[in-house]
């Protein structure tokens, strides 16, 4: 068993972390729940459990190394929508503003595309 802590695995564990919480959080927080559901998607509320399935179970086969590839195909498309959603709109602020607000969704979309060029 091979128990070193690899840059790749850290990678992977630091974007399982942020789905599978961020995932539970949409569950216990109603603030953050009701943010999500203001979004204006279609079927807000179905919208809202999936997303929330996507990123815990996805999460959790990144973080045990399972089909890493095919996991963070819909976590990415889950991170253009929230750039396209919720930062796009803070360009009419100005760039700075737009850069500051959507830095983190980009470092994490980021981190994603690694993850996918990296597994087979």
């Amino acid at each position: 068993m091979n128990t070193s802590f690899s840059t790749i695995n850290l990678l992977r564990y630091a974007v399982a972390y942020v789905f599978i919480t961020s995932g539970f959080m949409k569950l216990i927080s109603t603030e953050l729940a009701n943010a999500f559901l203001n979004i204006g998607l279609p079927y807000p509320h179905i919208m809202l459990y999936m997303v929330v399935l996507l990123e815990i179970f996805c999460g959790i086969l990144i973080l045990l190394n399972r089909a890493v590839k095919n996991a963070v195909i819909p976590l990415i498309a889950i991170m253009i929508a929230a750039l396209l959603l919720t930062k796009l709109p803070s360009l009419n602020t100005g760039f700075i503003q737009f850069a500051f607000n959507a830095r983190l969704d980009i470092v994490v979309l980021v981190l994603l595309v690694i993850l996918y060029n990296r597994y087979p």
